[in-house]
């Protein structure tokens, strides 16, 4: 009878074979760093990891996620070596009209966080594990990290944040093939600096020769049997390139697919299989989970013209919505008392994590969360989601289903000065494919706009604000997305004035000054400014002779300004008031003032344009 040993060696001399065959094929790609990793993945894989091929959403299948995303052929080899994908599939890498994509996404059910950009991959893995425990689910998160992206900070946040919450259902295998795309790493193979590290951040380390199955597989019983509470990693000494000799521990062949007439040379030195009868599958028995349906309907208690921080109102809408659905979680970087999440944690410490200030984790572990099906709220300083601006793109390559709230956003946050004010996060946000970006400018629009963000499926960034404004709306009123409101409106009106946030205010003060001299404007709430409300805007514009006004507490470029000229092309003149140089430390009233977006400025635009 063949051993278990034999069956893994065979699936790994297949697994070597099939990213040789489909990156020749596709003349690109990354096979040196796939048959570096290939004895791991075929223990975690065809050992380790329980799972049914049939079913991708089973609530309890473990998760493999692919850190070092170039090695994406290799992680297709595994599929189609498990029955997960047909082997004729992975002939069409990299094609046009391929789900096998070069770096890992989500068009496949099975790749829950796009990876390609490195050193997110532990961060996601954190984040699927965290929402297992949440959600009581017995199964194991294993991410495959390259040594060359070790040297990314995310990765070591990730890792203190995981010894901090005991996560031990979290395992991670380092693959030290010593080479990365231009010269050796940075440790090359001592392997016992990565475990001095891990273990430093309180992980339970063990060093392997990742081509040793037998080393391999002791390794994953001695996490099981003497970890305990801690996270476990695996250092795995490899080579790139193992197992066939044109590539094996040779410089120059990152990224570089064997050429068609040395493939056949290459092969042959992977031509002799190991006996096996073949893999058999493990599943866990799907748990029997009552689904109920979920209405995230709040209610508003708020009084016209009382004063409220959106940023309090945004707290208030957490705490209500994640008692009418569990999958509702928040996450902050050491500012819930500022964002107003600490509101969600006092209702419900069990659906709140804390993240400290590592906002690049922060943002990673939501994807890998929302990935196992949670709805996460992430919060902090809208400059500091910046910082994150990676990860939030990748999130977007996911699809990922996050909502992120950006507070103090803009100058009118007051003395703290220009490195705190989010001045940049529209234009940022806005870039995201399919992203929503909402800007409410009170309490009742706050709160019904992160309930409008908590019932679809899409990135949806909602802006807050550190000042109190005075509530404009009445309770009842509605927020749908890609809507705006119009404030005041006359038949007399002469221009259209834009704003979202703080700004919706300037313009109403702005409106009673130039009521008083005879002037007339028409004030719009574009509290969603992508999707933007582009009829109601267009329409506006022609009632109003063609002016528009847009003002906003952001810079010139990207934020609500471009959003309006994109709508309105030459339908209309568009003057943009915004701030348009690095703001000074002052009182909120002043700032505004000082650059050009107070209602004051907002006076003279019209009249400029009258």
């Amino acid at each position: 009878m063949p051993t278990a040993i034999d069956l893994l060696k065979e699936k790994g001399r297949r697994l070597r074979i099939h990213s040789l065959r489909s990156t020749t094929a596709a003349g690109s790609g990354h096979p040196s760093s796939c048959l570096s990793a290939a004895d791991l993945v075929s223990v975690v894989f065809f050992r380790e990891m329980r799972y049914d091929p049939r079913d991708p959403h089973h609530p309890e299948n473990d998760r493999f996620i692919l850190s070092k995303g170039h090695a994406a052929p290799l992680l297709y080899a595994a599929y189609a070596e498990a029955g997960i994908i047909e082997e004729s599939q992975l002939i069409t890498l990299r094609r046009l009209d391929s789900d096998l994509e070069g770096h890992r996404t989500t068009r496949l059910p099975w790749v829950e966080v796009a990876t390609g950009s490195l050193g997110l991959g532990l961060s996601a893995g954190l984040g699927t594990a965290l929402a297992a425990r949440m959600n009581h689910l017995a199964c194991d998160t294993y991410g495959l990290l390259g040594d060359g992206e070790c040297a990314e900070g995310a990765v070591w946040e990730a890792a203190a944040l995981a010894s901090y919450y005991e996560v031990s259902n979290l395992y991670a295998l380092v693959d030290v093939n010593g080479l990365g795309q231009s010269q050796h790493t940075m440790h090359r193979f001592d392997v016992e600096n990565f475990v001095a590290k891990f273990r430093g951040f309180g992980w339970h380390a063990i060093t392997v020769d990742g081509h040793n199955y037998a080393e391999i597989i002791d390794a994953f019983e001695k996490c099981r049997r003497e970890a305990g509470s801690r996270p476990r990693v695996i250092v795995a000494r490899t080579f790139k390139g193992k197992g066939v000799s044109l590539l094996e521990n040779r410089e120059g062949w990152h990224g570089k697919a064997v050429p068609k007439q040395d493939l056949a040379k290459a092969l042959a030195e992977l031509s002799q299989p190991y006996p096996s009868d073949g893999f058999r599958p493990n599943p866990r028995p799907r748990p029997q989970r009552e689904e109920r349906p979920v209405n995230l309907g709040i209610s508003v208690s708020r009084k016209i013209g009382e004063s409220v921080a959106t940023r309090e109102a945004y707290g208030d809408a957490l705490a209500k919505l994640v008692e009418k659905n569990d999958r509702i979680v928040a996450l902050d970087g050491d500012t819930k008392n500022s964002t107003y999440s600490e509101k969600l944690l006092k209702t419900r410490p069990d659906r709140f994590w804390e993240m400290f200030i590592a906002e690049q984790n922060m943002v990673g572990v939501a994807a890998g969360m929302a990935a196992r099906g949670m709805i996460p709220f992430v919060s902090t300083f809208a400059a500091f989601l910046t910082r994150a601006f990676d990860q939030i793109r990748m999130a977007g390559v996911s699809r990922a289903n996050i909502k992120f709230c950006g507070s103090h956003a803009g100058v009118s946050i007051g003395e703290d000065g220009p490195s705190q004010m989010g001045l940049e996060d529209l234009a940022m946000f806005r870039a995201i494919p399919g992203s929503v970006v909402l800007y409410p400018s009170d309490g009742v629009s706050t709160e019904r706009l992160v309930a409008e963000a908590a019932s679809i499926r899409a990135i949806c960034y909602i802006r807050t604000t550190r000042p109190k404004t005075p509530v404009l709306y009445a309770n009842e009123e509605q927020f749908p997305i890609g809507g705006c409101k119009i404030l005041r409106r006359s038949k007399e009106d002469r221009a259209t004035v834009i704003g979202a946030g703080i700004t919706v205010h300037e313009a109403l003060k702005a409106a009673e000054t130039l009521a008083a001299e005879g002037i007339h404007i028409r004030v719009i709430d574009a509290y969603s400014i992508k999707p933007l409300d582009k009829t109601t805007i267009l329409a506006n514009a022609k009632e109003t002779e063609g002016n528009l006004i847009v003002v906003e507490d952001h810079y010139e470029e990207g934020g609500l300004g471009d959003a309006v000229l994109n709508a309105v092309g030459n339908a209309a003149r568009v003057i943009k008031l915004a701030v348009r140089e690095i703001p000074r430390s002052g009182p909120p009233e002043a700032l505004l003032d000082t650059y050009g977006i107070s209602g004051q400025h907002i006076v003279q635009a019209v009249k400029s344009l009258l």
